[in-house]
């Protein structure tokens, strides 16, 4: 039984085969897209800094 997923991109259900040769896309169109958001950074982690990477005035509360 093959394993179907949704495509990142559209959400068009896609067989998980060697057959399909875009996966986890559907279709060239769907992974051009994601290649696009990619290089433009859309795709991003936030981060917290670290305490001792904060300014002294940063770290200390307001008064």
């Amino acid at each position: 039984m093959a394993t179907i997923v949704d495509c990142p991109t559209c959400g068009a259900k896609v067989e998980w085969s060697e057959k399909n040769r875009y996966r986890p896309f559907c279709s060239e169109r769907c992974k051009q897209i994601d290649l696009g958001a990619w290089a433009e950074e859309k795709y991003t982690i936030p981060v917290v800094p670290k305490l001792d990477e904060l300014d002294e005035d940063e770290s200390e509360p307001p008064r």
